[in-house]
């Protein structure tokens, strides 16, 4: 499970680069490139967290926020 949202994870930051990329050297128009770039930002907002979770210190317990 872990290995299949960090592979979906990099496919949406490619996702998100690669546009402004491809727009800068004329490939795709700016509407495009716009869209795209918005997709793969959700997608990444969306899968990265399933797998970048952070372990807590062992005294977390004990500590009031």
């Amino acid at each position: 499970m872990f290995g299949l949202a960090k592979v979906g994870s990099l496919v949406a930051l490619a996702i998100t680069i690669l546009p402004s990329l491809l727009y800068l050297t004329g490939t795709i128009p700016h509407d495009a490139a716009k869209w795209c770039t918005f997709i793969g930002t959700l997608l990444w907002f969306i899968v990265t967290p399933l797998w970048m979770g952070r372990e807590l210190p062992v005294d977390a317990a004990e500590v009031e926020i």
